[in-house]
């Protein structure tokens, strides 16, 4: 098995070489990366692909809603200013907007025209721990954005605000710091944190090519998975000499 690193644990800016490379991976096995390098609650649980089809792997730039209350809207910069608007105009590309709403599926972070935003600065997508509105604009108006909500929804923001953004937050039990990469197919969506992207891209890499191996070994051999998998040591020493001896 690959060694696991050791962790300098400080953000660090995620170069987009390391995001395409995530892309090419199945969530499924970068999750088993993360995990292995010790960052168990890495799943975004409840959320959804409204996107079937699309992959992402993007920076997180956070957002967080809060229980309406006289006072905090008060407080609350409005207009351009406000959270919502500024969160949006840190995503660029390689960028995600990733929103804190607690799972509440009658607040929605956003429709199509505060969306527009992210459209105009070709940003990656949104990630949601709440409702999506108006996703058939998106789609239709090809917006290009890949969409992880909880739930669909009609409702505005009867129950809560943005209020916070770039900023610590939780998304579907999940710690996300601004900068983490989200990853997501449709399987589901999980957070990596910035600082062991790099190395969880060569982790799973590795894993799948060794993956990709053994069933090619079961179906020459017509032998049970369970002979090969899953992968011990021994699979990855010769899969890193076959890889030598295919010049790969």
């Amino acid at each position: 098995m690959p060694d696991i690193p050791t962790f300098d644990m400080k953000p660090v800016y995620v170069p987009d070489e390391v995001l395409e490379g995530l892309k090419k991976l199945p969530t499924a096995t970068v999750y088993g990366a993360v995990r292995s390098f010790g960052s168990t609650l890495c799943v975004c649980e409840g959320l959804r692909n409204f996107t079937p089809g699309k992959k992402m792997a993007a920076r997180a730039k956070t957002l967080r809603f809060l229980p309406n209350r006289d006072d905090l809207k008060s407080d609350t910069p409005s207009g351009e200013n406000a959270p919502e608007y500024v969160a949006m105009g840190r995503c660029g590309p390689g960028d995600v907007l990733v929103a804190d709403i607690q799972g509440d599926a009658k607040t929605v972070v956003a429709g199509d025209v505060k969306l527009l935003q992210l459209k105009m600065n070709n940003a990656d997508g949104v990630v949601i721990d709440g409702a999506i509105r108006d996703l058939d604009v998106l789609r239709d108006e090809d917006y290009g954005l890949t969409v992880y909500a909880t739930a669909r929804s009609l409702h505005g923001g009867p129950n809560a605000s943005p209020a916070e953004e770039d900023i610590q937050i939780q998304c579907g039990g999940a710690l996300v710091r601004p900068g983490d990469v989200m990853v997501g197919d449709d399987d589901g969506v999980i957070v990596v944190p910035s600082w062991m992207a790099a190395e969880v891209l060569e982790y799973a890499t590795e894993h799948e090519e060794v993956e990709n191996y053994i069933k090619e070994k079961i179906a020459a051999e017509n032998v049970a998975p369970g002979k090969y998998y899953p992968p011990q040591q021994e699979s990855f020493e010769e899969w890193r000499r076959v890889k030598n001896e295919r010049g790969l």
